[in-house]
């Protein structure tokens, strides 16, 4: 097949880019755009031969696409307008201007794109901007499908539940269709290259030797009925982190880890780990779960991500237990037995499937939390990206 020319919209520092790149799916991105100067900077560092733009998608006028001569797009507009936790402005969010300016483009191309992948926040489905790109696409002549998947649905140890949607000219029918249905799970496709499913399962999700996994220091397995609540948790809340760690299917987080690093920069301070003790969530290298890691990561401490307790032979529940009734300062010697540090943004670029040779330019920046932040927000996970391409371009 002649290569793809593909249009990356939203480019972050080049998930999309790099997913493409590893399906191994002749193509070349005729241009990325991104207002982002940081994470324009690391996907020029990646991506040196590509056509980047750093100007608004609404600037872009229609001959200037056109120009472009692209036929797939590639795009994650920015997901603040319909997360649970925001505002919720939908269409009335002037951040969703870009993909309204882009649905109005669409259709009055001189040459419809073949395919066309977005990526947004579990609430998109349910949104009018959502509405509108369905109503925009099945003018246009597109079949698609929509998707809410998560990489653990891969054998990857993060949650981030993401929504999807795969579109194809009606020319180019789908080898998978469920309509007004939004998939909670990857197609189980009868391809016609069955090599094509080999590469997926095998090169790209490699899944080490998996052992099994303890869920607490004691040497037994605990259900929710036996665990001891030491933190703002319900036994529901840890029966699940616990069916989440005995998941022989997911691999463990210290397949992702960086080894021989200084970690002392990563440590959390006394002052949250006073504060923000009952609130964190706490994963071991042996987990095989950790949460969706989010920008406020390494500034803020509740709902950004999990923090890892990097002293194994210290037990959680014995730290929590005993913190009663001590002084402020007791409590942060006990607290600090755990030796709990945040994940360094290349093992989050792990977890979201850039390889190691991926270049995060750490030397570029003055403070970690810009990397924790482009790492965090930019870009969806690469490995779910990678199978929706293999599954939805024919090659």
């Amino acid at each position: 097949m002649e290569p793809l020319r593909v249009l990356e919209l939203y480019s972050g520092i080049g998930g999309m880019h790099q997913a493409l790149r590893e399906s191994c799916i002749p193509a070349q991105v005729v241009a990325a755009i991104d207002v982002n100067t940081v994470a324009n900077e690391v996907y020029a560092y990646n991506f040196p031969h590509t056509q980047l733009l750093a100007k608004t998608i609404e600037g872009i006028t229609l001959e200037e696409f056109d120009k472009l001569s692209f036929n797939m797009i590639l795009m994650s507009p920015p997901c603040q307008p319909f997360t649970r936790i925001g505002l919720q402005g939908d269409v009335t969010d002037p951040r969703t201007n870009s993909l309204l300016h882009i649905l109005d483009i669409l259709p009055r191309l001189q040459k419809l794109p073949k395919y066309i992948l977005l990526e947004n926040v579990k609430g998109f489905e349910v949104s009018s901007t959502r509405d509108l790109l369905i109503q925009t696409i099945e003018n246009c002549g597109f079949q698609y499908q929509e998707f809410l998947l998560s990489p653990t649905s891969l054998g990857i140890p993060n949650s981030r539940l993401r929504y999807f949607l795969i579109a194809k000219l009606q020319s180019e029918p789908l080898p998978f269709q469920a309509p007004g249905q939004v998939l909670k799970e990857f197609p189980k496709l009868e391809s016609e290259h069955p090599e094509k499913n080999t590469i997926v399962a095998e090169n790209k999700i490699e899944r080490k030797k998996i052992e099994p996994n303890i869920c607490f220091d004691n040497g037994r397995q605990c259900s929710g009925k036996e665990a001891i609540l030491f933190k703002l948790e319900t036994i529901e809340e840890i029966d699940r982190k616990h069916q989440q760690d005995s998941d022989l299917s997911v691999q463990m987080l210290k397949d992702f880890l960086e080894d021989d690093i200084d970690m002392n920069q990563y440590f959390l301070p006394p002052k949250s780990l006073l504060r923000y003790a009952l609130l964190l969530d706490i994963v071991k290298p042996t987990c095989r779960r950790s949460t969706c890691f989010t920008k406020g990561y390494g500034s803020y401490i509740e709902g950004t991500g999990s923090v890892l307790q990097t002293s194994e032979d210290v037990q959680i529940e014995n730290v929590y237990k005993s913190l009663t009734n001590l002084s402020q300062e007791e409590k942060i010697t006990k607290l600090s037995m755990l030796k709990l540090r945040y994940f360094t943004p290349k093992e989050i670029a792990n977890l979201l499937g850039f390889p190691p040779d991926f270049g995060l330019l750490r030397t570029f920046y003055t403070k970690m939390v810009m990397l924790f932040k482009i790492v965090c927000n930019h870009d969806p996970n690469n490995f779910t990206i990678f199978v929706l391409i293999c599954e939805f371009i024919p090659f």
